[in-house]
């Protein structure tokens, strides 16, 4: 997942604001007690996270894949007042452990933390979003950019992490691609030729395709 020389992000980590100290419990503890800690998001890539919500300042966020809670915390930080996140999670067993650090955030009341199976919980929804974060499991992102993309605002954003997948995207064709890679392959493809959006693909961390409703 790291594309950049370690002294390199260990320069841009000490020159990015700091975690708040919640996020820094949050960090240690994953990485202490829960399994493939590398899922989280961490403090650059969360940082980024941040001042994207920031400057989107949305009333409405959904985020597809909660694990521990560290992203949505991040997008969090730049709601609008009364504004509110939706996160799903299909993993039950890191319920108690996430709901713990929502109630300790001051965003509590802003998060609608919702276990089940996105693909069928989406649909139900009847917000407009202004940014969706996109973070779960990769056979299915071009589904839930597709389930998503109608609930979006005009103008507004998607985001979806892991889309470099520790660079595997860019194997030889003579190497046997597994079933997330192919996904991932299909997915960029299509947002990148998918005339309703604008996109971007950062190598920050694991790859973030930011994409813009036009």
């Amino acid at each position: 997942m790291k594309f950049l020389a370690e002294e390199i992000e260990e320069y841009s980590v000490l020159h990015t604001e700091n975690e708040s100290e919640l996020l820094k419990s949050l960090n240690r503890e994953t990485h202490a007690n829960i399994l493939n800690p590398r899922m989280l998001s961490g403090h650059l890539q969360g940082r980024f996270l941040s001042m994207i919500s920031r400057m989107i300042r949305p009333e409405r966020i959904l985020e597809i894949g909660t694990y521990t809670g560290y992203s949505a915390i991040c997008l969090c930080e730049g709601l609008k007042p009364g504004g509110k996140l939706i996160t799903i999670d299909i993993n039950e067993e890191l319920e108690t452990f996430t709901r713990n650090f929502f109630k300790r955030s001051p965003f509590e009341d802003s998060i609608d933390y919702r276990i089940g199976v996105a693909l069928d919980i989406v649909p139900t929804l009847s917000d407009t979003f202004d940014l969706v974060f996109i973070d779960a499991d990769k056979i299915n992102y071009s589904s839930y950019f597709n389930l998503c993309l109608e609930k979006v605002r005009p103008g507004g954003f998607l985001i979806a992490d892991n889309v470099l997948w520790s660079g595997k995207v860019i194997q030889s064709e003579q190497t046997k691609i597994d079933k997330d890679t192919q996904a991932l392959l299909d997915f960029n493809r299509m947002v990148h030729e998918d005339s309703r959006v604008s996109n971007i693909l950062l190598p920050i961390r694991d790859g973030l395709m930011i994409l813009q409703k036009l």
